[in-house]
């Protein structure tokens, strides 16, 4: 499944090519970059045997340490957004499903503490390019919410060369360019500007969600004629759209990467990639895994995960941990000794024990609601339930990686007991009212 020459799983911990090493006391603080790409499948990327080369993605693999097991917090996109953000499940600030106009789903307030607001406050320069899809309205800006520098646009979708309902900041601005090409080129830019550090930069990709459009498709090269569904939605029309899509995010990449180097700053700059939910089936591949983008199967919520710092994070490494979007936050905050208010109640747990030392994760129950369109399901070990109503769904995951046989009615104990906590877990989790407590 996952493409490797010298490394394999091993539990819950990891199976190193070298003991990495801890981080001084007396080190700086580490610049973090988060890449996010946007509906990118497990079973994409060649790093896990997939269909698309991705060399650069393959690189900082075998720099670093690949995730098999982890999970966003939702399969849609600004769920998984708010939860990475604020280290806590969406549903304790109500973005259950994408933020869209038709749907009166709330956006991200600024009340909310966010990783750029706590690593601001800190000291560090913050900058965000690319997609937002944390609210539409001038407050949801993430301007407001601790980001220095903001080039991209709030909406869930746009084209890719048409960017009229971009913003540079507060200002909506037209910006021409292709996008995949302009989000690298701020990233790179924001790089070299901010090199002596300290710096949080969110590489927000628009790839390789729709519309599927390649540098070459530009608002002039286009066909004058509009698709028919059939055609929009003809796998034989997006793919080969699709691999170059996303060819060119990991050239974009391997740019990043490389502009660390180049400014010497690598063995201080801690980096995570993966994707904020599966892939469309009509486009990309969640292979081994069952559904995708809009679903609480596996192929929904697990992703391509990748963490790189060198010298801290051993090279070549895997885990088989389960770890989710959420974790980020109180990571982060571990690896630049940033604290959080004790009073912020975080629902994310720290991974800096298991990407520096190797630690073992613990065990814990872990949530995917999206009522009431898919219903919640739930992870404990190697047990997943999906409800729905009255419908329950369990599989063994240690049997049935691909979620086939339903086997609920051969364990109706352990069946009940899940239900049970995702009845808790809802009550738990239902927004506040005061934001940001």
């Amino acid at each position: 499944m996952l493409k490797t020459t010298r490394i394999g799983l091993i539990g819950a911990g990891l199976l190193l090519g070298s003991a990495p090493a801890a981080v001084p006391e007396t080190a700086a603080r580490p610049n973090v970059i988060v890449i996010l790409a946007d509906d990118l499948g497990y079973g994409d990327t060649s790093l896990f045997d997939g269909w698309v080369q991705t060399p650069q993605l393959e690189r900082l693999a075998a720099e670093g340490l690949t995730f098999t097991d982890f999970h966003t917090n939702s399969s849609v996109c600004s769920p998984t957004r708010a939860a990475f953000l604020t280290g806590r499940y969406q549903q304790r600030v109500g973005i259950i499903d994408v933020i869209a106009s038709h749907l009166d789903t709330p956006g991200l307030e600024p009340t909310e503490l966010t990783i750029p607001r706590l690593l601001k406050q800190a000291g560090y320069r913050t900058a965000l390019f690319g997609k937002w899809h944390l609210g539409p309205e001038p407050r949801h800006n993430p301007i407001h919410h601790g980001f220095d520098e903001f080039v991209g646009y709030l909406a869930g979708a746009t084209d890719y060369h048409d960017h009229r309902d971009w913003y540079n900041g507060l200002e909506r601005r037209e910006i021409k360019g292709y996008a995949t090409h302009l989000i690298t080129d701020h990233a790179v830019r924001f790089i070299q500007e901010n090199k002596a550090g300290p710096f949080f930069l969110y590489v927000a990709h628009q790839a390789v969600h729709l519309p599927f459009q390649t540098a070459d498709d530009t608002v002039e090269n286009r066909p004058k004629e509009k698709l028919t569904p059939e055609q929009m939605w003809d796998p034989n029309r997006i793919r080969p759209k699709y691999k170059i899509m996303l060819e060119e995010m990991d050239r974009g990449i391997g740019r990043i990467v490389d502009t660390v180097r180049k400014e010497g700053i690598a063995e201080n700059t801690f980096i995570f990639f993966f994707s904020d939910n599966g892939a469309i089936l009509a486009g990309g591949s969640n292979q081994p895994f069952r559904g995708g983008k809009f679903s609480n199967y596996e192929g929904g919520h697990r992703v391509p995960a990748i963490a790189w710092w060198p010298g801290r994070i051993a090279a070549g490494a895997t885990t088989a941990a389960t770890v989710m979007a959420m974790d980020l936050l109180p990571t982060i905050m571990d690896f630049t000794g940033v604290t959080v208010p004790k009073t912020r109640r975080l629902d994310g747990m720290s991974l800096a024990n298991l990407m520096l030392h190797g630690a073992d994760f613990p065990d814990r129950q872990l949530f995917w609601g999206y009522e009431p369109k898919l219903g919640t399901a739930m992870r404990d070990g190697q047990w997943k339930l999906l409800t729905k109503g009255d419908v329950a769904e369990l599989y063994d995951l240690s049997r049935d990686i691909a979620e086939r046989t339903n086997v609920a009615d051969q364990h109706p104990e352990r069946t009940r007991q899940m239900r049970d906590a995702i009845e808790r877990w809802k009550q738990e989790v239902l927004p506040e009212i005061v934001p940001g407590q």
